[in-house]
């Protein structure tokens, strides 16, 4: 398909960001479930209903530019899922996944972010003022996940980890 205009480019960006959103929606549950951090798996559950009310959005948005969000598959985030996959399968101390997780989810937010951004500023340039502040919100909601996310690292995860690896290392000796 050759991209003819930025309403097509506009397009072409929601219906990846519906497709990732609705491959996040399959993967929060897991993550929740694994994270053994009980702040880490609350963030993982809010997350979750956030990500729904995103899905719903986009369709909004769809039936404001009479679009189908549908039939689009996002590989980027198919990807990074995966990765994130392959981190709740290794094996080790509970924090440390959860510090691993973290990382993923992160590179999920950060995608995420990159997409709505973009996304934004075409309906911003299209004049298309109330779906470029629909976007604005489900923006700030990944940026504020992605602060969420740093906090629970820094103030819970990490220390755990280091306890649990210092732990480790001082019954070895």
């Amino acid at each position: 398909m050759a991209l003819e205009s930025l309403d097509e480019l506009l397009e072409e960006e929601l219906k990846d960001l519906y497709s990732a959103e609705n491959q996040l929606l399959k993967a929060l549950p897991r993550m929740a479930k694994k994270a053994s951090s009980s702040t880490l798996k609350q963030a993982f559950t809010t997350h979750l209903k956030e990500t729904e009310g995103h899905v719903k959005r986009l369709q909004q948005i769809a039936e404001m530019l009479e679009i189908k969000p549908g039939g689009k598959k996002c590989k980027a985030m198919e990807g990074l899922l995966e990765e994130g996959k392959e981190m709740m399968q290794e094996e080790g101390e509970p924090s440390l996944i959860d510090a691993a997780m973290i990382g993923a989810a992160q590179k999920v937010e950060h995608y995420e972010i990159s997409g709505y951004g973009t996304a934004r500023a075409i309906a911003e340039k299209l004049g298309q003022d109330r779906i470029a502040q629909i976007l604005q919100e489900t923006l700030d909601e990944e940026g504020a996940t992605d602060e969420k996310l740093t906090e629970i690292a820094q103030g819970e995860v990490l220390s755990m980890a280091m306890s649990a690896i210092g732990a480790d290392e001082d019954e070895e000796e």
